[in-house]
Order: structure tokens, then C-alpha cells, then sequence
């Protein structure tokens, strides 16, 4: 299984708005960077992300599952890009910010730190054990 953060800023869609999607969870469509595209084509069934506020909160709120691999991205006219579908799977206990992510020496590598900007990024499998435990999960 591999592991992502994926953002979102939460006037347009929220980690409750992901919640109350229900267990077929819903598309994430929208991306518009070959980095991010290339992320979501390479990810598989049951790989998890971290749902991350974006620029309001700036903070992880939970973890959503891959429900369906890359397919197209019916609001891209020009073919190039594609969405996956996400299901929520759980809240992290404490949000753990971008601040506290900063803070923490052990994860000074990690993308959210060195490329705050991608909407869709890795993150090893060291970083996400800390992460969640830094959430209370």
C-alpha cells in the first residue's frame, strides 16, 4: 500500500463534506498539474491519503481511501487529466498542522514542507506512522 496527502481548501470541499459523501465516497476531480496527475495515475484500490485543509486551517483532518482508480476527468476539455475517487475511512483525533508538521525535525523531508503547493503528493510510510500518531490515531 502506498500513502498520500491529498488537499483540498474547505469552502470548496471539506473534510465534512467528505464524510457525508458516505461509504461510495466521491470523485476528486479538478487537478490541473502533470505532478499531481502523474500521483493520482499511480495510485491503487485501498491506498489511503490524508485529507489536508488547504490555505483556510492549513491542518490534516483524516484519512480517505482510493474507492476508484485514475479514470477521466469529465471537466477537462483538453483529455490530458483524470480523477480517482476517495471514501472517508476516519478523522485524526487532534488535526495536526502544517505548523506542527514544520516543527517536527522528522519530517523536514516531506513534500507538504519542501512543495506546500502540490494538491496531490506522497508521503512515505515513516512520515504517515508519525502523522497519525501526532493525530491521536
Amino acid at each position: 500500500m502506498a500513502y498520500w496527502l491529498i488537499k483540498s481548501e474547505p469552502h470548496k470541499w471539506s473534510w465534512d463534506m467528505q464524510v457525508a459523501a458516505g461509504k461510495k465516497g466521491t470523485h476528486w476531480d479538478g487537478v490541473r498539474n502533470h505532478s499531481a496527475k502523474l500521483h493520482l495515475m499511480a495510485m491503487e484500490l485501498g491506498d489511503q491519503a490524508f485529507f489536508y485543509h488547504s490555505n483556510e486551517g492549513k491542518e490534516i483532518a483524516g484519512i480517505v481511501e482510493v474507492s476508484k482508480k485514475f479514470y477521466p476527468d469529465p471537466s477537462d476539455e483538453s483529455g490530458k487529466f483524470g480523477m480517482v475517487d476517495f471514501r472517508a475511512m476516519k478523522p485524526l483525533k487532534t488535526p495536526v498542522t502544517l505548523d506542527a508538521i514544520k516543527q517536527e525535525s522528522k519530517l523536514a523531508k516531506m513534500v507538504l514542507v519542501n512543495n506546500s503547493r502540490l494538491s496531490v503528493q506522497p508521503v512515505s510510510e515513516d512520515e504517515w506512522k508519525l502523522i497519525c500518531k501526532m493525530g491521536g490515531i
